[in-house]
């Protein structure tokens, strides 16, 4: 019995050492679709009995659990806004940012829509509703279908900054949750229009349209010849320790950098 008993006891303390310490990661879907899952693999194939729980519902999200300390990393396609800044200091909260990576934010069509390219100009009329059939712009005609994240995406409220002069979106557009399900929408859809990150433009059925004779690429997006790039962030409450620190460090690693740019985002050295 004593002998058991003493069994028992060394398979429960191997059990505690092998217990996998878990990183919880929330936010952005353009990272957290593709890019981060990746990287949390190898990472994992590095460092054995390594756990990820990765969330991405929004780069919001992602900025709200580190304020209210539900992960320990906030992915994010937007910086921090000034009152989540200011909340996080009443909670005792200091953000952390970190570029992980660099973006272009592509607007995609239907691959049969003729259109090849848009102005800056006919980008905001047709996403602000000013624009509402594809005639109007260089296409066949047919009724516009505009479709956007929601709004508690980064990309969201980026592609507002940089795309639509802050103005709001046409009253009709219809938001989506993730990247990959505007690929999706538009590709079915002859008549829709959308934008993604780099890393999403490959979708069957859809086809990137130049900006101002610019297309998205990595020389474009660090060059600015493109309008809509944008860096993507990590956020943390003060200085990473543990685990998250090393795996921040990971992300803008040359190892890192590597998966950033296979994955199709551009890296940041």
């Amino acid at each position: 019995m004593k002998k058991l008993f003493v069994a028992l006891i060394t398979l429960s303390v191997a059990a505690v050492a092998v217990r996998a310490d878990t990183l919880v990661i929330k936010g952005s879907d353009t990272l957290g679709a593709k890019l981060v899952p990746q990287l949390a693999e190898e990472f994992k194939a590095q460092h054995p009995g390594t756990a990820f729980n990765i969330a991405a519902e929004g780069s919001t999200t992602g900025i709200a659990a580190i304020i209210d300390g539900t992960a320990q990393i906030g992915m994010s396609s937007r910086p921090a806004k000034p009152e989540e800044i200011a909340a996080a200091k009443a909670k005792g909260v200091n953000f952390k940012e970190t570029i992980v990576a660099y973006d272009g934010i592509a607007v995609i069509v239907n691959a049969a829509n003729p259109v090849k390219g848009l102005t800056k100009k006919q980008v905001e009329q047709i996403f602000t509703g000013d624009v509402t059939d594809w005639s109007a712009v260089g296409g066949s005609g047919g009724k516009i279908s505009v479709y956007t994240r929601n709004t508690s995406s980064g990309t969201y409220s980026e592609f507002k900054e940089l795309a639509m002069k802050k103005r709001d979106y046409a009253p009709d557009s219809q938001k989506m949750a993730g990247n990959e399900q505007i690929a999706s929408e538009v590709s079915k859809n002859p008549n829709g229009v959308g934008y993604v990150g780099l890393a999403y433009t490959k979708a069957s059925g859809i086809k990137v349209v130049a900006i101002d004779g610019a297309m998205p690429s990595k020389e474009s997006v660090l060059g600015k010849a493109y309008p809509y790039a944008r860096p993507t962030f990590y956020y943390t409450n003060g200085e990473p320790s543990g685990l998250a620190k090393q795996f921040v460090d990971f992300t803008v690693s040359d190892a890192g950098q590597k998966i950033v740019e296979q994955v199709g985002f551009v890296p940041i050295k």
